[in-house]
């Protein structure tokens, strides 16, 4: 809390999301209150899968190894219709490297219980019965009403995030709309099923008349189950519906138990135009519902949840300008809206209905099968769509485009994931370094050493850039540093520099959440200032006039902190 006694953000709903948001700020030293209308955490499990994009987050939070120990590794997707198996479609992630080349199945209560210790490690606490009433906001803070066992409290905070849910209070007082249309009635079911299958693959089974889909969990002998057209007297015995069913389309005896859990829901397809007003935002289901067919829900949300976070804190911490926080939105709403459109055809493919796609599936997916370059693109395809690996933010107004590409390597471009780039072996002593400097809640700018010597421009313009901005900045040096380059990361066989496509004098920025910013074939003031000015006006490299080679000493920086405000 500050001196005052009030916390600089609230997050309204303790699910993944708000867990994930009021994790980070707290990481980056933001004094924040979680806040959930709930008595408890939930007991049953939404989201069943963690997707490599989601675990590459979890990775830089320092929660992945807690997470990844409660799943099971998911690497497979197989097809059945009328009890024939049609084709394995095998996890390809050779051209979309990653060190979590899988989806992790994992229960969202398991997920959300290795959040709640990580938040509760950085002193924050879950505030459960707390309930949003009201709440006004002027340009300089928000007035927040909440409501515990009959008894109100006003507090007064800079930032208000809404991550409460597809019926988000937050939204609602903000009158922001869900745009879109409502769909079919599926139903759910955690339940304990005996089959002669191995739990290495989700499976989906087309009756002939509609499709099922089985997703394995950790726990042995027990799936997730969905039936995408329930029926009237569908939960009358949830149990034998189920096994008649996925009988039909698997070919083999199938006995599903009680089910612990079920849901019948018709979901949604419906987001909002804009995601912040003024100082406060929403994001997960709060700013986009939809259908559970691809399994995207929390893994946007988490994701939303860490691009806000970071860029808040910055603001807060007067290390950047509120426009700033134009880009959440700028880069998430298009996201959404794409994932809506994904998530259509995702849903569509998963429940096809009709007698005329089980006689064609087969005729299908027997070409898939025996075409092995037919069946690598479909599954590149499949992976690509639900991974997350392939979001990137090319156009974003925080990505400055590489003027000289045909200059600067061949690693990852502005936009996309640093670890884009084949750097996943930890046996590797650079890419483990990088992985570790992920972990820093900080910007990287990365120098390779060398180029025009000791003394040259570029280390010059590093050390510089490390005293002047190092409360945001961390400066890092590959391969060969000399003894005036900033900190060197340990890459002694420069095979992190190759892999990020970095030859001697080369640079490249890295946000906080993982994605290139910029790089450059020779790091100049001007070419570092340009890179970092959508983070105006809390930024600019003091230094010699531009028409000067550069310099070699830090020099006197620009107003502290403290004078900017």
């Amino acid at each position: 809390m500050t001196a005052s006694g009030q916390p600089r953000a609230v997050v309204v709903g303790a699910g993944p999301v708000g867990l994930t948001a009021a994790h980070e700020l707290a990481r980056r030293g933001v004094a924040v209150r979680l806040v959930d209308a709930a008595d408890a955490p939930a007991r049953t499990s939404r989201a069943v899968a963690a997707h490599p994009r989601t675990l590459e987050t979890f990775a830089q939070m320092g929660v992945a190894d807690a997470v990844i120990a409660r799943g099971r590794r998911n690497r497979a997707f197989t097809m059945f219709a009328r009890g024939r198996r049609l084709v394995r479609l095998e996890a390809d992630y050779s051209t979309m490297p990653t060190s979590h080349p899988y989806s992790l199945i994992v229960a969202q209560t398991d997920t959300e219980e290795e959040l709640r210790r990580a938040v509760a490690r950085l002193g924050v606490e879950v505030e459960w019965g707390t309930r949003l009433t009201a709440f006004e906001q002027d340009a300089d803070r928000v007035v927040l009403r909440l409501t515990r066992d009959g008894r109100e409290e006003v507090v007064e905070t800079s930032w208000l995030v809404g991550c409460d849910g597809g019926h988000s209070t937050v939204r609602r007082l903000l009158g922001l709309e869900l745009v879109g249309e409502s769909s079919e009635t599926w139903m759910l079911a955690d339940a304990p099923v005996d089959v002669d299958l191995p739990p290495d693959t989700i499976y989906w089974a087309h009756t002939g008349s509609q499709a099922l889909m089985m997703v394995p969990y950790a726990r042995d002998g027990h799936w997730r189950l969905l039936d995408t057209a329930p029926g009237p007297g569908a939960t009358d015995d949830v149990g034998a519906g189920f096994g008649a069913k996925l009988s039909a389309g698997l070919g083999r005896t199938v006995r599903v138990g009680e089910p612990e859990w079920t849901s019948v829901f018709t979901f949604q397809q419906r987001m909002v135009a804009r995601m912040r007003e003024g100082r406060v935002f929403v994001a997960g289901d709060a700013a986009h519902v939809h259908s559970p067919a691809s399994g995207q829900g929390m893994n946007t949300g988490i994701q939303e949840a860490y691009n806000l976070a970071w860029k808040l804190a910055q603001v807060d911490q007067g290390h950047a300008g509120e426009e700033l926080l134009d880009s959440y939105g700028e880069e998430r709403v298009p996201i959404g809206r794409a994932l809506l459109g994904s998530t259509r055809t995702a849903t569509f493919l998963v429940q096809l209905k009709n007698l005329l796609a089980s006689v064609a599936l087969p005729v299908v997916f027997t070409v898939v099968r025996n075409v092995p370059g037919l069946r690598r693109a479909l599954q590149r395809k499949v992976l690509g769509g639900m991974s997350g690996l392939r979001i990137g933010y090319p156009r974003s107004a925080l990505t400055t485009p590489d003027p000289h590409p045909h200059l600067t390597g061949t690693g990852p471009a502005p936009g996309e994931r640093v670890t884009a780039a084949p750097v996943h072996d930890p046996d590797v002593p650079g890419f483990d370094a990088l992985h570790r400097e992920l972990r820093d809640t900080r910007w990287s700018l990365l120098l390779a050493a060398g180029g025009t010597g000791p003394g040259d421009g570029p280390a010059g313009v590093a050390v510089t850039a490390a005293v002047q901005y190092g409360e945001w900045l961390s400066v890092r040096t590959l391969g060969g540093a000399s003894a005036e380059a900033p900190a060197p990361l340990g890459d002694p066989d420069f095979a992190l520099r190759r892999a990020l496509g970095l030859p001697a004098g080369c640079w490249l920025l890295v946000r906080p959440d993982g994605y290139v910013a910029a790089r450059g074939r020779t790091l100049t003031r001007t070419g570092l200032e340009q890179a970092v000015a959508p983070l105006r006006p809390a930024t600019r490299l003091a230094g010699p006039p531009p028409h000067e080679p550069g310099f070699p000493r830090p020099v006197p920086l620009s107003p502290s902190k403290e004078d900017r405000t």
